[in-house]
């Protein structure tokens, strides 16, 4: 044995020993976890609580000594909690499909990989399997940092009955992606039409020649890559691993810093954390000053507000809703004095839910 192996026997040893010890431990976790389910079953209390996840993984982060990172503590608990919560009953998610999109791995990315995934062809679809109960939750993109809104998810989002309970952000890395790793009788590069737009300037670069088309997805750009050797994909690391496709060029996103915003949509109604957000979509009669005397009530109550979109009201008549993204919790009381207030001057009002902000 070298004098490597002999250093490293020992360690490994109690690694072994610790590896054990965790999963006593964890046994213990998923054993009071099924407890838990049993008082909650009699009480027909939700399987998964969004803030009361988003309590755990922050109490560990705040005790957490080291060396783990806070976002490392963040992912095993959540997976952790995932594995007890399907040991109760395992949660169906929609998403905007195939398999292999950022929409795939923001569901995984927020309730853990122990859940039932259910691929949609479009976001209408998505916001469909939630209210027919065919999935407990749906996750939709709803921003992009380069981008800005989803217009689609807007319209839904106004329609539907569906609430908001949870939000995720994404770093969304693309890398151009064939079968042969090389541009070699590829005529076309295929992607979701913000992708497209979230790289134009690398391509207009690099690889002017190519003929862009717009797709649903992202994973169905990959999807028609691996079947077609004259296509090329946009996509990221899931789709390119999913697909067996190979990187031609790696990170082309033109903004180096690009996110996309997720949220979670669903019937439940989140408790307030004390680390939260309220959406809200508002309209108002078409008057000199009426956006302004709108948002009034924000600044008198001390409401900051994180985010401001408008979009055409679709009547024809050059009216606009405003969706609207508060701090706090619609309880928390001057979250709740200003909402109030909204509500008398909104020629339309409607809340899209209160729920605990990402991290990120």
């Amino acid at each position: 044995m070298s004098n490597e192996e002999q250093r490293l026997a020992p360690l490994r040893e109690k690694i072994d020993s610790l590896d054990g010890q965790i999963l006593e431990l964890l046994t213990q976790r998923a054993q009071a976890a099924q407890e838990v389910g049993h008082v909650k079953g009699g009480f027909s209390s939700p399987v998964f609580r969004p803030e009361r996840e988003r309590q755990v993984v922050s109490r560990l982060q705040s005790i957490n000594p080291g060396p783990l990172l806070p976002d490392g503590i963040a992912a095993i608990w959540r997976e952790v909690m995932s594995a007890c919560r399907a040991l109760e009953a395992r949660q169906t998610i929609a998403y905007l499909g195939p398999a292999g999109t950022f929409s795939e791995q923001a569901a995984q990315t927020y309730f853990g990989h122990s859940i039932v995934g259910l691929p949609c062809v479009s976001l209408d679809e998505v916001f469909k399997a939630v209210e027919k109960g065919a999935a407990q939750f749906g996750v939709v993109p709803v921003e992009n940092s380069s981008e800005g809104a989803v217009s689609r998810t807007l319209d839904l989002l106004l329609d539907s009955p569906m609430q908001i309970s949870g939000e995720i952000v994404l770093p969304i890395c693309h890398h151009l992606l064939t079968k042969s790793g090389n541009l070699d009788g590829v005529t076309t590069v295929c992607a979701h039409a913000q992708a497209l737009a979230q790289c134009q300037q690398w391509l207009s670069q690099h690889a002017p020649q190519l003929k862009r088309q717009a797709v649903s997805s992202n994973a169905e750009a990959a999807r028609l890559a691996a079947a077609d050797p004259a296509i090329a994909a946009i996509a990221g690391d899931p789709a390119q691993i999913t697909y067996e496709l190979q990187a031609v060029a790696s990170r082309i996103q033109d903004d180096a810093h690009n996110r996309t915003r997720f949220v979670v949509i669903g019937n439940y109604a989140c408790q307030a954390t004390g680390h939260d957000q309220t959406s809200l979509v508002l309209s108002v009669d078409n008057q000199p000053g009426a956006v302004h005397s709108l948002l009034a009530p924000l600044a008198k109550h001390g409401v900051s507000m994180n985010r401001f979109e408008s979009r055409p009201a679709r009547k024809g008549t050059w009216e606009y809703h405003f969706y609207i993204d508060i701090a706090g919790h619609a309880d928390d009381e001057k979250v709740a004095k200003a909402m109030d207030e909204l509500k008398s001057i909104a020629a339309f009002y409607k809340k899209l839910g209160s729920y605990p902000r990402s991290a990120a």
